[in-house]
């Protein structure tokens, strides 16, 4: 059996969250309105009509929560600031009751004996930032430097580990080209200004950090899936391509000082002319400390002349007869393994955290006890495959599940649960799961 010693002293163990996902209060405080309480209110963005107003309520019981963190044995808690919290507009008029709660949050971390790692971005754009634009304005970028100067400013002599923006192929594409997300934009205008702008947020927000924090660990993080073609027909490999350029390589090899991937395909081509000129490729450009990966599933995809810009069309792991969580992604923990490897084979990747992993399921509430051995089940899938790519060399020092308890899940609203620790939405209860009780075990081992 898998042990935490496995993976030596120094080995990283946290649980992940996001600001808009658990702290509610979204018009209280001071706090200005994000793009997803915005996008919340319209009618069929969000199953069930389903609104991150309350969420799971962690502005009035992070205490309650944070202790629940070093009950399960973690040492490193991951949460976002809200930029609507700390600037109501995205930029200018400073809410101090957004900074007071912040530094709460911190120093009860520290107090505990819990490291924080802050994310600044993790998908709540003020709305007063999105009426200008958003993140397809080029003045995104002087607001985003304003708010990463103010946090900073404000917690760098508490907060040393950062990660500068959570997932920037997920919400650019998600929220700037489908529309499935906040703000729910459609098109590849969108998309690509979406993308420049974000890619050099994610540079500017870490030099600022290392202008400003003394002896900062700053990183950000991927979201990241291993393309498998369906077949070895060259249409199908070729497909596989083009995704692996989208989903994994779009905005890491920028910030390696590479451009953007193009790899003979003539959307990334223009895309390249247009944004990848030399004074970009620079400003694009950070020597991170560590990147954080974000692995759920492997997406198998196969030629379709009929799909839009990829002409790839993914074949669903139920469809293959595949193992799959309660949201149809496949669990492989090979493909986990593989997708590490693709990471770690670049040379400048010093170090590499796995920022989030985790599954959702329909637990099962059995006389008060949260039965989820499925969920128990993956982890230790997933995690033999961590072992085996760090015994094998690949630069891993940190695990973080997702997610420390049952929240908002973005456009899933509150039916897709990956907590470790049940919520219930009407009580606001927290019980901690099986898993959450196997984590303290394997924890300790």
């Amino acid at each position: 059996m898998i042990k935490s010693a496995d993976f030596g002293e120094d080995f990283l163990w946290g649980v992940a969250t996001a600001a808009a996902q658990i702290e509610g209060t979204s018009d209280y405080y001071g706090k200005g309105p994000s793009i997803w309480d915005t996008f919340s209110s319209k009618t069929g963005k969000i199953k069930k009509g389903h609104k991150p107003n309350v969420a799971c309520d962690f502005y009035h019981r992070y205490r309650e929560d944070i202790a629940l963190v070093k009950t399960l044995g973690f040492k490193v808690f991951r949460f976002s600031i809200a930029w609507s919290r700390v600037l109501p507009l995205g930029r200018g008029t400073v809410n101090q009751e957004g900074i007071r709660f912040y530094h709460n949050v911190i120093d009860e971390c520290l107090a505990i004996g819990i490291t924080p790692f802050v994310t600044l971005y993790h998908w709540d754009l003020p709305q007063a930032l999105e009426n200008e634009g958003g993140w397809t304005s080029f003045s995104i970028n002087t607001a985003f430097n304003e708010f990463v100067s103010l946090c900073a400013k404000e917690y760098g002599d508490k907060v040393k580990d950062w990660i500068v923006v959570n997932e920037p192929f997920g919400f650019t594409s998600l929220g700037y080209m489908l529309g499935i997300h906040a703000p729910g934009k459609t098109g590849l205008g969108n998309f690509f200004s979406s993308v420049h702008h974000t890619a050099l947020a994610q540079a500017d927000g870490a030099k600022i950090l290392r202008a400003e924090v003394p002896h900062a660990n700053i990183g950000t993080t991927f979201s990241c899936s291993e393309i498998i073609p369906y077949t070895q027909s060259d249409n199908d490999i070729l497909a596989a391509k083009r995704v692996d350029c989208l989903m994994n390589r779009l905005f890491i090899e920028p910030a390696l000082g590479m451009g953007f991937p193009t790899s003979n395909w003539d959307v990334l081509e223009k895309f390249q002319i247009e944004y990848g000129t030399w004074r970009h490729t620079k400003r694009y450009t950070f020597d991170f400390d560590f990147i954080g990966l974000q692995n759920y599933f492997p997406l198998t995809v196969k030629y379709n002349a009929f799909i839009p810009v990829t002409q790839a069309w993914e074949v669903k792991a139920k469809s293959r007869k595949k193992p799959h969580t309660a949201m149809g992604w496949e669990i492989n923990a090979d493909s986990f393994y593989n997708i590490i490897k693709q990471f770690s084979a670049y040379p400048n990747v010093k170090n590499i955290i796995i920022t989030e992993n985790g599954a959702a399921y329909h637990d099962k509430i059995i006389n008060g006890t949260i039965e989820d051995d499925a969920r128990i089940a993956y982890f230790e899938l997933y995690l033999e495959a961590l072992l085996k790519a760090k015994n094998e060399g690949m630069p891993i020092s940190g695990y973080m599940a997702w997610t420390l308890m049952d929240n908002f899940e973005w456009a899933e609203g509150f039916d897709a649960r990956f907590g470790l620790v049940h919520t219930d939405f009407k009580t606001l209860e927290r019980t901690i799961k099986n898993s959450g009780y196997w984590w303290q075990q394997f924890l300790k081992s």
